[in-house]
């Protein structure tokens, strides 16, 4: 049968409903296979959340699976020991999606706490956390959000997610570079399993390595995550249907990015309609659509992007191999291009129409890395980044015209990729030091990803002044209090990413009051 046979792809796209959907099924007709082992050992997870839904995640793993369907139940209440059952369903794990279900709840309660769990073979998963978001039109006192990027497996244990679960976010907001497709790290506290992620059960296997971590479990299930990806989680400095460098070359890179598209779906708590071909899409270059746009309340509103996914590939880089360079553009003609695109152009409308609807408190941007300028080289000229904003100056440059265009309120640009905490101002022109400031942005660290230290930083934070804080060495997380007066964000870092009892301090903490596009150390 060929992969794009009309009635093919219609079973694909039934396989991703039946993971989505609640199926009421006659117990006569529940597949329940007899486990000898826990299905739930990847653990359980929420995201996506909504003022009246959330979509709750596991994948079951255990002896005894095969490629039969397997039923799932599940339950949501208001308490932790399930007296008080709000919902409950069952829905089909299926072969096809590595036995993996996206339940999405709906008709909940507006910013409510709910708690969750499965069960499946005679096992019941453990209880999970989750949360709704705001109405809409209603008022909102504090939100608290916490933001992480980069979790490479071989540089460092995970512990900075149990002092996350300690610091009790409302939601999660993850980057991207959930895993990398990399194995052999120099110096390694620990390794990988499987070699290079190239195929299907490769990235199945990086992320079931992942899932298995004790602390990222916790976390994902104290509260829900709302999830973008980076490239790692396909190819270093891949762009679009363009390979990146690093790795065996393979034959069809589209197949690739297909096959760890589809394991990034099959892990992470995102709705079905991310598959806009369905799973038979992919195959064919069909999208994930990621971004979204979310209101949390009066308070603001949250955006997501996805800079890695539709983006062009970038330009002059050494030797004219794929991926990334730092480049001098006074000598790349491509490099001020306005046609250049990092998110694409549908993207890009959608949006501009979502600033101008964002109305008044807060309005918060996770994208993937470092927005502002970053120049490397010291005194007269310029050596800039390729891969990120810097190489779409013109893309950059639609952004930030729209933020103006549009009066946006309070602009607040979270990021990663960088493995490095970088503060500063979102200018109007970066060229122009004394430009603007249309408001700020805060870069994190990574959970565990190395970084080159600090050697450069203070003549980098010379070189841009845009910028007020950075450091290149600790790892960990940020954490992001909003209120409508205020938005406050403390940089947390583990003392020893090597360390599973790793304890946790705070490096600084910065203040950005409501209407003034300022931040100051707190």
């Amino acid at each position: 049968m060929a992969p794009d046979a009309p009635h093919d792809r219609r079973r694909l796209l039934r396989l991703a409903a039946a993971g989505a959907a609640t199926l009421w099924l006659p117990r006569g007709s529940w597949s329940q296979p007899r486990l000898s082992e826990n299905p739930f050992v990847l653990g359980i997870a929420s995201g996506s959340p909504t003022h009246d839904s959330v979509v709750l995640w596991t994948r079951l793993v255990a002896p005894g699976l095969d490629n039969a369907p397997v039923t799932v139940q599940w339950e949501v209440a208001h308490d932790e020991q399930f007296g008080r059952v709000v919902q409950r369903g069952q829905t089909q794990a299926v072969a096809e999606l590595a036995h993996s279900i996206h339940v999405e709840i709906a008709g909940l309660a507006p910013d409510r706490w709910y708690f969750y769990r499965f069960m499946a073979g005679g096992a019941t998963s453990t209880t999970g956390r989750t949360r709704t978001f705001p109405a809409p039109d209603a008022p909102v006192q504090k939100f608290r959000l916490a933001y992480a990027s980069c979790q490479r497996w071989e540089h460092g244990y995970f512990s900075a997610y149990r002092h996350m679960r300690d610091d009790d976010p409302d939601a999660v907001l993850f980057l991207g570079d959930y895993i990398y497709e990399y194995p052999g790290a120099a110096r390694p506290v620990r390794s990988v399993t499987g070699g290079w992620a190239l195929t299907l059960e490769g990235y199945r296997g990086r992320y079931a390595l992942h899932k298995g971590e004790a602390e990222l479990q916790a976390m994902h299930a104290a509260c829900p995550w709302i999830v973008t990806w980076d490239d790692h989680e396909v190819q270093n400095d891949y762009a679009g249907l363009a390979e990146g460098d690093s790795g065996p070359r393979v034959a069809n890179f589209a197949a690739r990015r297909a096959a760890a598209y589809q394991a990034f779906y099959e892990h992470m708590p995102v709705r079905a309609a991310a598959l806009t071909q369905a799973i038979a899409g992919l195959g064919a270059g069909a999208e994930v659509r990621l971004y979204s746009r979310q209101r949390i309340g009066r308070l603001g509103t949250l955006i997501l992007l996805d800079d890695r996914q539709y983006r062009d590939a970038q330009v002059c880089t050494r030797r004219g191999k794929p991926g990334s360079s730092l480049v001098d553009p006074a000598v790349c003609p491509a490099w001020d291009d306005p046609a250049r695109t990092l998110l694409g152009a549908a993207q890009e409308r959608w949006l501009d129409a979502s600033l101008a609807d964002a109305g008044p408190g807060w309005t918060v941007i996770g994208q993937q890395t470092l927005f502002g300028q970053l120049d490397a080289q010291p005194g007269p000229g310029q050596r800039l980044w390729n891969d990120g904003w810097d190489g779409y100056c013109a893309a950059r440059g639609r952004l930030t015209q729209s933020l103006q265009r549009h009066g946006v309120a309070n602009p607040v640009l979270f990021g990663g990729d960088m493995h490095e905490n970088w503060v500063g101002h979102v200018k109007a022109d970066y060229a122009r030091p004394d430009s603007a400031a249309l408001g700020v942005e805060f870069c994190g660290t990574a959970i565990t990803s190395r970084s080159d230290g600090n050697a450069k930083i203070a003549a980098r934070l010379a070189e841009n002044p845009h910028f007020v804080f950075a450091d290149a060495e600790r790892k960990g997380y940020g954490i992001a209090d909003f209120t409508p007066e205020r938005l406050t964000t403390t940089l947390r870092v583990v003392e020893d990413v090597a360390r599973r009892d790793t304890g946790i301090e705070t490096l600084a903490r910065f203040a950005v009051s409501a209407g003034q596009p300022k931040v100051e150390r707190a």
